[in-house]
């Protein structure tokens, strides 16, 4: 029985697509890169994602190609996409961003005209959904990651169309794993739980603060340390994951870590409880997106009016970065900001740049990420610090003779 079957076969009823098990999504989004796209291969994504990704695609011996995106939501924007860039790309790689779904249809329809594949990165979004279809079964694959939504700290998957690739994606994946020790596995499956007693006892901030004076936090910033000598060396190596792993690998050590019995048990359980997670989200996302800082867009009411379950909520306001180190005093940490845009941060010599980067700056640096499961404590605490809701300065109306220019996104 092929490594973690059990697993992808609940998650393969969920989507009605084939699907390979993995250790992390990260993993997942570089089997799908490698088994697509030959290598120098250039790839259309947003730059308000996690570097993470920038530095997986690079690892897969790929272009990283940025492009326009939504101001309200950090997504692709594929009107704003130049007719040249759509065509000198060979994929596309959507986000997800925090589970708000990409135009999914629009891309999808552009790569098909195209012939290039599309690839989901879900790992936000595993219980958002488009036109009543999951997120995730749009494209030619997607990654999914069990380290989001269920909490698990590991575990994620590719869906994929059919029974052929994913025994060949098996086989990659199989080449690509590490074997598993006992450690890491207890690790794996305590560290879920120690997060858990950690909120449950509102020991946030001290830990967060004991944490930053030990340097045990990898990030000293939004972003991991570029090192870009040490990251241009490695182009010669490239596709090669393990000449890319010091990037890869931060935050998540075990990122292709063949997971024990320990750890699938674990993700077993916490999938079950998958639906009642996603219920508790669209409380949350509700509730925030009745305030003064959620974008627009997420204050309409859906059209089915069941609020998506978002993994975090964009809120967007002024003078974020001194608000997010204030909210720790609240006992709340917000990650997943991904600021700045990974043009800026990598520079055109490891991404080429946007044609019009304005929005994408604008959302990275504006946008705090509330965690839907505690929206009543994160409005409470930005309440009380008297948090100003922020909004972009919008291109100015076309002459009467024109009809009105629609916001991007």
């Amino acid at each position: 029985m092929p490594y973690g079957s059990r697993l992808a076969a609940v998650m393969a009823r969920r989507l009605g697509r084939e699907c390979v098990y993995t250790p992390s999504a990260r993993l997942a989004l570089y089997l799908a890169l490698r088994h697509w796209c030959r290598p120098g291969a250039r790839v259309l994504m947003s730059p308000v994602t996690d570097d993470v990704i920038l530095f997986v695609v690079l690892a897969a011996g790929l272009r990283p190609v940025q492009a326009p995106v939504s101001v309200w939501d950090g997504n692709i924007d594929p009107a704003a996409v130049p007719e040249s860039a759509w065509r000198n790309v060979d994929a596309v790689l959507t986000s997800n961003l925090y589970g708000v779904p990409d135009r999914v249809v629009e891309l999808r329809r552009r790569c098909a005209e195209l012939g290039i594949p599309l690839f989901e990165d879900a790992a936000h979004a595993i219980g958002s959904h488009v036109d009543g279809r999951p997120v995730g079964t749009f494209g030619t694959a997607a990654a999914f990651s069990l380290s989001k939504h269920v909490a698990g700290m590991a575990g994620g998957f590719l869906a994929v169309d059919d029974a052929r690739t994913r025994r060949e994606v098996e086989r990659l994946r199989d080449e690509l794993l590490v074997p598993r020790r006992l450690g890491g596995d207890l690790a794996t499956t305590l560290r879920p739980l120690a997060r858990s007693s950690v909120r449950g006892l509102n020991l946030v901030r001290p830990v967060w603060r004991t944490m930053e004076r030990l340097g045990m936090l990898e990030r000293d910033a939004y972003r991991m340390a570029l090192e870009a000598p040490r990251l241009a060396d490695c182009a010669r190596r490239a596709p090669s994951l393990e000449a890319y792993e010091p990037w890869v690998r931060v935050d998540l050590h075990g990122f292709r870590s063949r997971h024990g019995a320990l750890v699938r048990g674990q993700l077993a359980l916490r999938m079950a409880r998958l639906d009642a997670d996603l219920d508790r989200r669209r409380i949350g996302v509700s509730l925030l997106s009745g305030t003064s800082w959620a974008a627009p867009p997420l204050r309409a009411r859906p059209a089915d009016g069941v609020p998506l379950p978002l993994f975090r909520v964009p809120l967007l306001v002024e003078d974020r970065d001194a608000l997010l180190h204030r909210l720790v005093g609240h006992g709340l940490v917000c990650g997943y900001v991904y600021d700045p845009p990974l043009d800026d941060y990598a520079g055109a010599e490891f991404a080429e740049p946007s044609p019009d980067p304005s929005a994408a700056r604008w959302f990275a640096s504006h946008t705090l990420p509330a965690d839907p499961l505690l929206a009543r404590k994160v409005i409470n605490a930005l309440t009380k610090e008297q948090a100003a809701a922020a909004r972009p300065a919008l291109p100015a109306p076309l002459p009467d003779s024109a009809p009105p220019r629609p916001p991007a996104g």
